[in-house]
């Protein structure tokens, strides 16, 4: 890591040395989480003597996941550790050579490999739409080609699941027991392994959950941890009643007591009340009972008069069991008596929407000294890309977003002058508004292979979360049908896209 040149530099790059002691990043190697066909590109390019032509790509999705409105942008921080870690060791240059694919001169390149380029991305916490950059990396093609499968890992995980924890998170508000009903991610043993269980963590957090189960999360990421017992711990007592008795013993000032091992309503709640009354006696209260199986509302609503009868009418009631956002809505509806929900498989495996499916494009190269943009056409409309480099205009009005508008990174808008929107495919859908303000999307990260970004900390981009839901319609933001929000072409860029489309069709 060379010393920075400025004092957002420094601050940046001491940011950044923070996060690298962390659990969870310290003493991890990645430069080999590629695809073979990344090495064999540059390779290829090398050969060519093509490895230091100037490129720009760009990172974006094509669809919401989950038939959701929006996406919450995530994995920020891991693409910018990776960039300021990502050197080739001694035993990655012998496994590669190991191939028998590559010469020595391009081993011998790999050597020397860091990353020189630009990156300008959305800050972590944002919300984005389809076809939107999120990430733009401009540099030598040797270095941009080889990063591209880490960063489309990074985010397209942590994105998916900001996104599915954020659904989740807004079905518990609608319960009318317990408004903005907290949720805690307690998916750790559905992960798909260690980097899925740990980051998704940190993606739920971002997303609106309130804990986690996952103490190395909750170390690395300082998410606050929750959790009490299992089914295990009930049995290995000679009654319930005893294992009641012992938790509270061991923790009398956060006893939750898990009630469904043996029968809720005839064997666990009226042990829990009895250990309740007992607390009481000591000055001290039970703070939950949990409901891991059953009929959630049923159960629930019954556990909640017995408790209210025992007078322990401050005692909430936590419910697991396979949750997920239409499940926390239909026991909202159906009067539920819950007070906080653990969630785990649905949301840490986002397992109605498994993958995000962003992509990693090429819309400039060099020629002649010059980029130039470059445009990627498919049979498929939906697949041909958006060429040339570009930012990412969010258009405000009152503090609403009216629109989003990706224009060619030189143009400039006059906030004061109307501005016509149209549909990119539909042009004739039109609309056209005048006195908005502009917020721009993409920031500078790393300038010339030097970071220029602070990193925030985990509470902001939760903040960042909030406060950017709110400036977006409820019809947006709903889970069944959303509104589809405006992403429109900026009309210099759809020129550009449509000659290109012309030239290579003539």
């Amino acid at each position: 890591m060379k010393e920075p040149s400025s004092l957002a530099a420094r601050k940046a790059t001491e940011r950044i040395l923070e996060i690298s002691r962390l659990p969870v990043y310290r003493n991890r190697h990645t430069t080999l989480l590629t695809d073979l066909y990344q090495l064999t590109m540059m390779y290829g390019h090398f050969c060519a003597g093509r490895h230091q032509q100037r490129v720009v790509f760009d990172m974006f999705y094509r669809s919401n996941p989950c038939n959701n409105g929006f996406v919450i942008a995530a994995g920020l921080e891991q693409v910018v550790w990776y960039l300021q870690h990502v050197r080739f060791s001694e035993e990655d240059l012998e496994y590669l050579r190991s191939l028998h694919l590559f010469g020595d001169d391009f081993i011998e390149a790999l050597r020397h490999f860091h990353f020189t380029g630009d990156l300008y991305a959305v800050p972590e916490g944002t919300i984005v739409f389809p076809n939107e950059p999120l990430l733009r990396f401009e540099g030598p093609i040797f270095e941009v080609q080889l990063i591209e499968s880490a960063v489309l890992t990074f985010v397209n995980h942590q994105s998916l699941i900001a996104t599915k924890a954020q659904r989740i998170v807004d079905a518990a508000k609608v319960n009318p027991v317990a408004p903005n009903a907290p949720v805690i991610e307690m998916g750790l043993r559905r992960a798909q392994n260690l980097d899925a269980a740990v980051f998704g963590s940190r993606a739920a957090y971002i997303g609106g959950c309130t804990s986690t189960s996952n103490v190395l999360a909750g170390q690395s990421f300082d998410i606050p941890v929750a959790g009490t017992q299992g089914h295990s711990w009930i049995q290995s007592f000679p009654s319930e009643l005893e294992a009641f008795r012992a938790y509270a013993r061991t923790f009398p000032d956060a006893t939750v007591l898990l009630v469904d091992t043996y029968d809720v309503l005839n064997s666990g709640v009226p042990n829990a009340i009895t250990v309740g009354h007992e607390l009481r006696k000591e000055g001290r209260s039970l703070k939950a009972i949990r409901i891991d199986s059953g009929d959630l509302a049923y159960l629930s609503k019954r556990a909640r008069q017995m408790l209210d009868a025992a007078g322990l009418t401050d005692c909430g009631i936590v419910a697991s069991s396979d949750l997920d956002e239409w499940t926390i809505r239909e026991l909202a509806l159906q009067g539920a008596q819950i007070t906080s929900y653990g969630v785990g498989t649905s949301l840490i495996t986002s397992n109605n929407c498994p993958a995000l499916g962003g992509v990693y494009k090429l819309v400039a190269h060099e020629m002649n000294g010059k980029l130039e943009p470059c445009i990627k056409v498919s049979e498929n409309p939906s697949k041909v890309t958006n060429p040339g480099k570009k930012k990412v205009l969010r258009l405000l009005k009152d503090g609403m977003a009216v629109a989003d508008l990706i224009a060619l990174d030189d143009e400039e808008l006059n906030p004061e002058q109307p501005l016509t929107l149209f549909h990119p495919i539909h042009t004739y859908k039109r609309k056209t508004i005048v006195h908005y303000e502009i917020e721009e999307l993409l920031q500078p990260i790393v300038i010339q292979g030097e970071l220029v970004y602070t990193l925030p900390r985990l509470p902001e981009i939760r903040k960042r979360v909030e406060d950017g839901l709110c400036r977006f319609s409820s019809e947006t933001l709903r889970h069944l049908n959303p509104h589809e929000y405006h992403v429109d072409l900026s009309q210099p860029l759809w020129d550009l896209k449509q000659r290109l489309l012309h030239e290579l069709r003539g």
